[in-house]
């Protein structure tokens, strides 16, 4: 009689199903907090006639989410070591739906505004232990390529951002940019709770004085880069805070040499990989942000575009930075990291200063059309590499300190961008007519090519991998 051969065993399968299941939470929930960092741009005119906001409250609710966003980033990272990656992230992710709901009802900009301080607030407790959570599922042969994906998601809130915001604005009315967080949210929660395994970090305390340190610190120097362009550089409301800030993060850096469970391991930095990929992220993304914040002005008021045509105008860029990671994510595993990110910042450079040669006031847009792919494709081609030299170069244990790190150097980075672009722009051009705006612009451009060129300068200290047949 034949026996019947046993059934293989079916961990391997529910492992990789939970870690599907991990990439598809994790990514559709960065997908959300960054598509709101970028879809209130096109909104803010209708915002003004609505709810009769200053442009002083206007820029609040755009500065207000990236402030509280790079304030508690650290903080989260740590929370979700002591308490639980899962248990944490889905708090994030709840604060932000019900903030969300906040902005939607909001009767007056103030109410805005606070509500999109609790966005950012939620959204700094979901990038990190996105990070965290997926670096913990993937093992570090598949992670680059797990990365990949994940970026390829996050990165269709680049083009999605403006036209979801332009077509919202103009089909329905601005508060449904944010209803939308709402059901989304609660999803994420359900099966955050249910389809994904807990994870905690090394440390049984939290570092209290670490967070503190970070906090202000964080706050200081964010606070400082938001309102530079408007109070002036020398006021004493913007370098007050920067040197306070400043003193805090060096306090904070003195601490953690000493301190028994600290918040952020300085041992981390010894590894090249892991202190120059945390560079690449912050000219990285100050270079792109600050690209996107005059792109998007430079649409409408240079070239004379509607909200919803300049969204469509940004489609070609955003596009790429959907399908390009996903190539990267699988080569990176092969041929290292740093072919991925000097390449990738050294054509969004060319293409910056591409784009600065040609920009002229109502002008063809087929002329700045070509640039505009490369540009996409240099700083997807760069994303997932720089997270894989990141995250693959700490242990697993320290995997929620390195993505707090990782996320807080690109926070600061999008805000040191904006600043140092809105001031290339303001020496060289103003808002007075399409003519002086273009001027402005172009000199921002060539800002955004030098910050990138500073990443491929970084992204160079990178150890190079041997090819893998």
């Amino acid at each position: 009689m034949r026996t019947k051969t046993a059934a293989p065993p079916a961990a391997p399968a529910a492992g990789t199903a939970r870690r599907r299941w991990v990439l598809a939470i994790t990514s559709v929930a960065s997908l959300m907090v960054v598509l709101d960092a970028l879809v209130v741009s096109t909104a803010l005119t209708a915002i003004k006639a609505d709810l009769g906001a200053s442009i002083t409250e206007l820029e609040w609710t755009v500065n207000a989410y990236g402030l509280s966003f790079a304030v508690l980033l650290m903080t989260a990272a740590a929370a979700g070591d002591r308490w639980g990656r899962r248990r944490v992230f889905a708090a994030g992710v709840t604060v932000f739906a019900g903030a969300s709901l906040v902005c939607a009802v909001a009767p007056d900009v103030s109410t805005l505004i606070a509500g999109r301080v609790l966005q950012g607030a939620g959204a700094a407790f979901v990038m990190p232990l996105a990070l965290a959570l997926l670096g913990a599922a993937f093992p570090p042969e598949l992670r680059p390529r797990a990365l990949g994906v994940f970026a390829s998601v996050s990165g269709v809130a680049v083009p999605l951002g403006p036209l979801l915001g332009g077509a919202v604005v103009e089909g329905i009315s601005w508060p449904w940019i944010f209803w939308v967080n709402v059901p989304v949210g609660a999803v994420l929660v359900v099966l955050v709770l249910t389809r994904t395994e807990e994870s905690h970090g090394p440390d049984p305390a939290l570092d209290l004085p670490g967070l503190v340190l970070a906090a202000l610190g964080s706050f200081g120097v964010v606070w400082a880069l938001v309102q530079g362009n408007t109070a002036g550089w020398t006021s004493p409301v913007v370098l007050g805070p920067l040197v306070a800030g400043l003193v805090a993060l060096g306090a904070f850096v003195a601490w953690q040499r000493r301190a028994a469970h600290p918040m952020l391991p300085l041992h981390l930095f010894r590894s090249r990989r892991f202190a120059a990929g945390n560079a690449v992220i912050f000219f990285h993304w100050g270079s792109a942000l600050g690209a996107v914040f005059f792109m998007a002005q430079f649409l409408q008021t240079g070239l004379g575009y509607g909200p919803l045509a300049a969204g469509l105008a940004l489609a070609p860029w955003g596009l790429t930075t959907a399908v390009v990671p996903q190539l990267a994510g699988r080569l990176v595993g092969r041929f290292g990291e740093r072919p991925f990110i000097v390449g990738g910042l050294g054509l969004h450079t060319l293409a910056m200063l591409w784009i600065a040669f040609v920009a002229e006031p109502a002008g063809a847009y087929w002329a700045i059309a070509a640039p505009l792919v490369l540009s996409g494709t240099g700083i997807a081609m760069c994303l997932p590499a720089v997270q894989s030299a990141v995250l693959t170069s700490a242990e697993p244990r320290f995997i929620g300190k390195a993505s707090g790190a990782f996320s807080a150097m690109r926070q600061l980075g999008g805000a040191f961008g904006v600043a140092v672009l809105v001031v290339g722009f303001s020496l060289a051009g103003s808002y007075a007519s399409a003519a002086e705006f273009t001027d402005g612009f172009r000199a921002a451009a060539v800002a955004s090519a030098v910050l990138a060129a500073a990443g491929v300068l970084a992204g160079c200290l990178i150890p190079r991998r041997e090819p893998k047949e």
